[in-house]
């Protein structure tokens, strides 16, 4: 049995534990699905096969290749999407690069895998802000509106409404289905007024669905 080898395993689970546990702190903070645990788990559990490929129980590349085909499995299980939007995108990005930070660990590479927990943990930290510059500046979405009736007076009052200040809309597209109109704007605008117009939307009853 060589003591040596083991201790360097057990020096690698420790660190990947240590790395796990920054970045799932992180997590746990801002209540996400994948927590403290989660991840620490993820990325121990990615440590250990990797040691375990290392030691001749299968090829590396087949291994490797089983972690990551198992992490997309569980990544995947974090992701929502709902009308408006898809939710869980950055959890699963955490836990793609936590398996691969515990694989780092697993052949041994413990200072490269300490760097690459700290550059993810800035990237997390310094998100919001980023994101809280970019809602500040123009935005542009595409939406579809479906109203109730064929009545195209009904698109230009609407244009009237919604158009202003904050907000310009331009008609990309009107077509009509039975006794349904649909049309498709091009709205610009900042973030916050584009949810406000989402919530305008829903309120008017002549409006049957939009997206």
């Amino acid at each position: 049995m060589d003591f040596t080898l083991e201790t360097e395993d057990i020096i690698s689970m420790f660190m990947s534990i240590l790395c796990g546990g920054i970045i799932g702190f992180e997590r746990e903070y801002k209540s996400k699905a994948a927590g403290f645990r989660t991840i620490i788990l993820i990325s121990l559990g990615s440590t250990i096969f990797t040691i375990v490929s290392g030691h001749g129980a299968g090829s590396d590349d087949r291994v490797s290749a089983n972690i990551i085909t198992g992490i997309g499995f569980i990544g995947a299980g974090v992701i929502f999407k709902d009308q408006f939007s898809v939710r869980g995108l950055t959890t699963a990005a955490v836990i793609w690069t936590s398996a691969a930070i515990g694989m780092t660990t697993g052949i041994g590479y413990h200072a490269l895998a300490f760097v690459f927990t700290i550059i993810t943990l800035i990237i997390l930290l310094l998100s919001t802000k980023i994101e809280q510059l970019i809602s500040t500046m123009q935005k542009q979405k595409i939406i579809s509106v479906t109203f109730r009736t064929p009545d195209f007076s009904l698109i230009k009052s609407l244009e009237a409404e919604l158009n202003s200040k904050h907000l310009r809309i331009d008609p990309l597209e009107v077509s009509k289905d039975q006794d349904t109109l649909t049309v498709v704007w091009q709205v610009s605008g900042r973030k916050k007024y584009l949810v406000e117009l989402n919530e305008k939307l829903a309120a008017i009853p002549d409006i049957i669905s939009f997206a």
